[in-house]
């Protein structure tokens, strides 16, 4: 396949919305090799590890960790991946070596069973922040595994906030400071415009580039950084006003849901369908995963995404449908703007049960 193919650098921004970028078509085992590399390279010598979401809370951990105790490798994982992350940490890591893994949640104890033993067994301590919202069996699997797993009120607290408390070590102001501003944004408060710079630096920039700044400035980003962030949003609000154009909204068992397709900053669409009128919104990717987001109106989105294999907060939670076995499905997702996930995560709202099942959080 020639490159120009999969290039999304020429396309025009309406064509860029409806398509996937062009890390979606590298093969998973080029990528898994790189990444091998990457944190083989990363994690030689150290000896604290950093298995972590890549958002701005993930990250935000990362640096409080290395803060804290003067390194921090990063392994990059995430809810998909999580297995993957925990099999590189105990691979590649150093013997005895302290690990972390932050702001993520096992959706299954048997997806990572066998990688987080390993894990166990290699490492010094393993310690685990997160503040989604857990399983009772799940928690308590992990716990039985030899983790010391803690788990915040997932609408009080973003996992920099419980990287900070949990930590007996103090923390610098500015990276307390860094964790409130982290919260605004991931419990989508909305209160602090500052907490917008970090989502999407932490989206837009190298995962490293990110942990190191925020490091050093808290939340306060330099001003190089303010005209990076400034440049790259005239595209960024181009495409999500073409998400909010083509969104529907739909009436569920008395819930206004607003349901759209697009490559698109998720948050800034499910606000402006909000003020629309919807009390929850998805956002179909065309990578095929989806956002779920809430309101005062509408916090159950972790429940609806638990019933199409994702998970998160009451207002805000993502998942991927497995409704995809080859490319074909893909060209259909892509060619009918998400028709079949659309459909998927909105038979989840249809199907919520009358009572939210048990959640596990410790303090």
């Amino acid at each position: 396949m020639e490159d120009w193919v999969i290039d999304d650098e020429d396309l025009s921004l309406e064509r860029k919305s409806l398509l996937p970028g062009t890390g979606f078509f590298v093969p998973d085992d080029v990528e898994d090799a790189r990444e091998d590399r990457e944190v083989a390279e990363r994690a030689e010598g150290a000896n604290v590890l950093v298995v972590t979401d890549t958002d701005a809370d993930g990250l935000g951990c990362a640096a409080v960790i290395r803060e804290v105790y003067g390194e921090g490798a990063l392994v990059p994982s995430g809810p998909h991946d999580l297995a993957e992350g925990l099999r590189r940490a105990a691979e590649y890591g150093e013997p005895d070596a302290r690990v972390f893994v932050c702001d993520i949640c096992p959706d299954d104890y048997e997806e990572i069973e066998e990688d987080l033993e390993a894990l166990v067994d290699h490492a010094s301590e393993v310690r685990w922040f997160d503040h989604h919202q857990w399983t009772p069996d799940v928690a308590r699997e992990v716990r039985d595994a030899g983790v010391d797993l803690v788990v915040g009120e997932s609408d009080e607290e973003c996992t920099v906030d419980v990287t900070v408390r949990s930590l007996t070590e103090e923390v610098p102001r500015h990276l307390v400071e860094l964790a409130a501003v982290t919260r605004d944004h991931d419990l989508w408060l909305k209160e602090d415009p500052r907490s917008d710079d970090l989502a999407d630096y932490a989206h837009w920039t190298d995962d490293e580039e990110y942990v190191e700044v925020v490091r050093e400035h808290g939340p306060d980003l330099p001003e190089t950084v303010q005209e990076f962030l400034t440049e790259r949003r005239v595209e960024k609000d181009a495409l999500v006003q073409r998400a909010v154009d083509r969104a529907d909204m739909k009436e569920i068992d008395g819930v206004t849901v607003g349901v759209t397709y697009g490559r698109c900053s998720q948050n800034e669409v499910a606000e402006a369908l909000r003020e629309q009128g919807a009390d929850a919104s998805v956002i179909v990717k065309p990578s095929g995963s989806a956002s779920i987001r809430g309101s005062e109106g509408f916090e159950r989105c972790h429940e609806v995404a638990r019933q199409v294999h994702g998970g998160g907060h009451p207002r805000a939670a993502g998942c991927k449908p497995h409704i995809y076995d080859d490319m074909l499905d893909y060209a259909h997702h892509w060619t009918t703007q998400g028709a079949v996930a659309k459909q998927k995560i909105l038979d989840g709202f249809h199907d919520l049960p009358d009572e939210e099942e048990g959640i596990d959080t410790e303090r």
